[in-house]
C-alpha cells in the first residue's frame, strides 16, 4: 500500500507502511511465535491475512480547523487539525461519506473544538459501516450547544447520506484524551446497526465494541466455531456448557451457539449486552444463548465453575486476576483471543494447568505491528 500522507510525513500511524505485505505478515507471525515459545508443541494454523487497504469498518475522525474549513483526521504535535479524508485504510462506502460529513459541519455551523483554548464544540466524528453499506454516525460534542443546529440540518444529512441508519450526538464535556463520552443522544428512529456475518447477525449500538476489520473478524469467529464443533464432536457432551467472557456484542457466543449447547456471555457494558440480546433473538430456535451485564472476574466467581469451554476476549491489558480463577476452575478447554500477545503469554503462564495446543494469527490491523492471536488450550491436570 502506498500513502501520500505517510510519504509527506503528515501521518505515521501506519508504522509498516511501504513494507511488502507478505513481509509484514511473516514478521508478525515470528514476533507472536517468539512470545509463545514456551510451548514448543503449539501447532500454528496458517496466518489469516487481510486486504492491504480499504479494510477498516470504523473511522475515528478528530475534527479540527474551523466551521468554514473543518479538517477530519488527526491532530499534529501542536494540536492542530490534519485532514486525512483520502486515507486508504477505510472501506469505500465509509470513505465516501467523509466529504459530506465535512459539508455538514459547515452547514450546521458546528465549531470544531480547539484543544489549546478549550473552546469549540465538535471534538470527533465516529463513523461505522456494516457489510451491507449502512452507516452509524456519531458526533462527539463538548456540550448540547450545537444540538439544535444538528437537528435542524439532519434532514439534509439524511438526504445526502440515505445509508446513514443511525445518527447520534455523544457528549464529552471533560477534557480527556478519549474518543467519546458516556451520554448518547440518538437522533434517528433506529438505534442499532445490524452487522450481517454470514448466518449470524450482530447488532451495534452506539457505544458497543466491534472488531475494526469485518472479514478478519468473521474468520476469527469462524475459527472459534470450528474448534468448538471439533471438541463437541470428539467428547459428545450434551449439553455443552460454554462461557464467553468479555463477550462484547456476542460475536463469539452467537457463532458457537447451537443445538445441545448452553452458552452464557458476560460483558460489563450494558449497551453491548443489549446489542448481544438483539442478536440472540435472531439465533436458531434450538440455540440456548443468554447474556448478562457484569465484570468478567466477578461474574465468573459468582456463577460458579461448572463449564466445559471457556472463551475469553479481553482488552489489551489481558485477564489479570481472572487467570487465578480459570486455573482453579473445571473448564476443560480454553479459547483465548488476544490483541496483545505479550499479555497473552503472561496470562497463559499464570495458568499452568492448561496446555496450549493450537494457535492462529489474524491480521486485524495491516500496516501496523498489531494483530489478533487466538489460542486453544486444554486442561491437563
Amino acid at each position: 500500500m502506498q500513502c501520500d500522507y505517510f510519504d509527506a510525513g503528515v501521518c505515521h500511524s501506519c508504522t509498516f507502511m511501504g513494507e511488502p505485505y507478505e513481509d509484514q505478515l511473516a514478521r508478525k507471525q515470528r514476533q507472536v511465535a517468539s512470545l509463545l515459545s514456551d510451548w514448543p508443541d503449539l501447532v500454528w494454523e496458517p496466518a489469516f491475512g487481510s486486504r492491504q487497504s480499504h479494510f477498516r469498518n470504523k473511522a475515528k475522525l478528530v475534527v479540527g480547523g474551523t466551521a468554514d474549513k473543518p479538517t477530519l483526521g488527526i491532530l499534529d504535535s501542536h494540536m492542530r487539525g490534519v485532514d486525512l479524508r483520502q486515507c486508504g485504510l477505510y472501506e469505500p462506502c465509509l470513505a465516501a461519506s467523509f466529504e459530506t460529513l465535512a459539508q455538514f459541519v459547515q452547514r450546521a455551523r458546528i465549531t470544531p473544538f480547539d484543544v489549546a483554548t478549550g473552546r469549540g464544540e465538535l471534538k470527533n466524528i465516529l463513523a461505522t459501516t456494516s457489510p451491507s453499506g449502512t452507516l452509524m454516525l456519531r458526533f462527539v460534542l463538548r456540550s448540547t450547544e450545537a444540538l439544535p443546529r444538528i437537528r435542524k440540518n439532519l434532514g439534509w444529512l439524511q438526504e445526502e447520506l440515505p445509508q446513514a441508519a443511525v445518527i447520534t450526538a455523544n457528549l464529552l464535556p471533560e477534557r480527556k484524551a478519549v474518543p467519546e463520552g458516556r451520554e448518547e443522544i440518538v437522533l434517528t428512529d433506529q438505534d442499532s446497526l445490524p452487522m450481517q456475518l454470514d448466518d449470524v447477525t450482530l447488532f451495534l449500538r452506539p457505544q458497543s465494541f466491534f472488531q475494526t476489520n469485518t472479514p478478519v473478524a468473521k474468520a476469527l469467529y469462524g475459527q472459534a466455531r470450528d474448534w468448538v464443533n471439533s471438541l463437541a464432536n470428539t467428547v459428545g457432551i450434551a449439553p455443552l456448557h460454554i462461557w464467553d467472557l468479555y463477550c462484547g456484542v456476542g460475536g463469539f457466543a452467537l457463532n458457537v451457539a447451537g443445538s445441545g449447547r448452553d452458552v452464557l456471555g458476560v460483558e460489563i457494558s450494558e449497551q453491548a449486552v443489549e446489542s448481544a440480546r438483539l442478536g440472540a433473538a435472531t439465533a436458531p430456535e434450538n440455540a440456548t444463548v443468554r447474556f448478562m451485564v457484569g465484570d468478567a472476574n466477578a461474574a465468573a466467581r459468582a456463577e460458579g465453575s461448572s463449564l466445559d469451554i471457556l472463551i475469553v476476549n479481553p482488552p489489551r491489558r489481558g485477564i489479570g486476576a481472572l487467570s487465578d480463577w480459570i486455573e482453579k476452575s473445571d473448564a476443560r478447554w480454553l479459547i483465548y483471543s488476544s490483541c496483545n500477545a505479550n499479555t497473552l503469554a503472561k496470562d497463559l503462564t499464570a495458568m499452568p494447568s492448561y496446555q496450549p495446543h493450537a494457535a492462529r494469527l489474524f491480521d486485524m490491523f495491516p500496516q501496523t505491528s498489531h494483530s489478533e492471536t487466538m489460542v486453544l488450550a486444554q486442561r491437563m491436570r
